[in-house]
């Protein structure tokens, strides 16, 4: 069987592709300034100032790449190295593991219920306030939890990184994406949430008994699972240590109810206080040593521990800076608004249902070369507004087009942080991840496609 090339190797050869286009593509830049958008100032893009400029062709560059996306993506990558080592802390204290015994215990023949239940609820956080980089910790947490339940780590990864990427991409009211575009595309805030409800509400079932159908068919047969032989050695693992903590002990609730803290800290900081990567770190760093010194792990087995964790990461931290290394190229060659200005202009002769369907497969493209949805939307809707009074479709449409096409390829993309991120965190190969995964994307598109009919020939707003 042919080995599929390291996360590391796509990684690289990206880098260089990005290289080899500042030597094609001729330079070229936008004309920015500054707006209120809600409570904030942004930079957007003014439509019709694009230019051409010379382009500055990258060779060097490219082995430097990987270090300027560290960064660039600092936050994610210290984020990555402190939750891994205080997961790691509570995972040596025994708590999840005999928490997962309980859960199992408790709920017996009714196991299948923890899949909706928990991708429901991730689903919200992602639609309701974004939830995209606050759920990579979750991994650590479901993915044990998925195998105990005799189910493998993919689905585990689904019950939350999947979940929330669902609900981001389809959210209802995301601040990072919804708010923000509607803003700048001069659209009321938060309207048309009617629709954008239904469309969140249709996408997470789909998405919810894709899993649930997978996950019955690796519980009636493990070895169809991808992850089969890998999961074996943490099942294992799982196993032996549950074996050597069989009873349910007080100082097992305590952590459960630091991390069940930590998990409420979360939902607070970020829709209430503005928290964000560093925050959340300390935050998780917090419930780290916390649950070390409940347990009586003693300081410098704590250390011992926090590191260990940390070391096991590394690989994580290491693919974060090389994807943001593919965005620095594309940015020092200057070609970047160059890419965004041909797609823009293909959309602008297209009309009607075609428009918004362009705009969304514009949207999907870019989002490989800027994974964030927050940066895109400043770039894009500045251009993409105008072009929609121009095509025969709404702007409410249009930011549909643009939530849909920045969201569903997030989950898959390699140069998204949180994607290799959160896939290093549940120890699937990237490689593997993306051969189980694009069946969906593919039904994510032909979701999207259809959910943008009914906007563009009804004129929705």
């Amino acid at each position: 069987m042919k080995k599929s090339p390291d996360v590391f190797v796509i990684a690289f050869s990206l880098i260089i592709l990005a290289a080899i286009l500042t030597w094609v593509l001729p330079g070229g830049a936008y004309e920015r300034e500054q707006v209120k958008v809600g409570e904030s100032v942004r930079e957007i893009v003014k439509p019709g100032s694009f230019h051409t400029i010379p382009s500055k062709p990258q060779i060097g560059s490219i082995f430097t790449a990987p270090a300027h996306g560290f960064l660039k993506l600092g936050s994610i990558i210290a984020f990555i190295f402190i939750v891994g080592g205080a997961f790691n802390i509570l995972n040596d204290t025994g708590a999840i593991a005999a928490g997962i015994g309980q859960l199992v215990q408790m709920l017996q023949k009714r196991t299948y219920l923890i899949i909706p239940i928990v991708m429901t609820v991730f689903s919200f956080f992602g639609g309701a306030f974004g939830m995209c980089e606050e759920a990579m910790p979750f991994a650590l947490i479901l993915v044990p939890m998925a195998i105990s339940l005799g189910y493998d780590s993919i689905v585990g990864v689904c019950m939350s990184f999947v979940a929330a990427g669902v609900g981001f991409a389809a959210g209802f009211m995301n601040p990072f994406t919804v708010q923000i575009a509607q803003g700048i595309a001069g659209v009321p805030a938060l309207s048309g949430l009617g629709y954008r409800l239904v469309v969140w509400a249709v996408v997470t079932a789909v998405t919810i008994a894709w899993v649930m159908a997978y996950a019955a068919r690796i519980k009636a047969n493990p070895q169809r699972s991808i992850m089969f032989e890998l999961d074996q050695a943490r099942r294992a693992e799982l196993e032996k240590s549950a074996a050597q903590h069989q009873r349910f002990t007080w100082r097992d609730a305590m952590c459960l109810v630091i991390l069940g803290i930590a998990i409420a800290g979360l939902i607070v900081g970020v829709t209430t206080l503005g928290w964000y990567m560093l925050e959340l770190a300390g935050l998780f760093l917090a419930m780290g040593v916390a649950s070390g010194l409940v347990a009586a792990m003693g300081p410098n087995r704590v250390a011992k521990s926090f590191i260990a964790g940390a070391k096991d990461i590394a690989g994580a931290a290491l693919i974060v800076g090389f994807a943001g290394g593919i965005i620095v190229i594309l940015e020092n060659g200057q070609i970047l608004d160059t890419i965004l200005y041909g797609m823009a202009s293909v959309t602008s002769r297209l009309g009607g249902v075609l428009a918004a369907q362009s705009m969304f497969l514009l949207q999907t493209v870019l989002n490989f070369f800027i994974p964030s949805g927050s940066t895109k939307a400043v770039l894009t809707m500045p251009l993409l507004a105008p072009l929609a009074d121009l095509s025969g479709v709404t702007r409410q449409t249009v930011v549909l087009a643009y939530q849909l096409g920045t969201g569903f390829t997030s989950m898959i993309i390699p140069t998204s942080g949180v994607t290799v991120g959160t896939m290093a965190l549940a120890k699937i190969p990237y490689e593997k991840w993306v051969r189980w995964h694009w069946p969906m994307q593919v039904v994510f598109a032909v979701l999207s496609l259809l959910a943008l009919i009914w906007p563009a020939l009804s004129g929705w707003s």
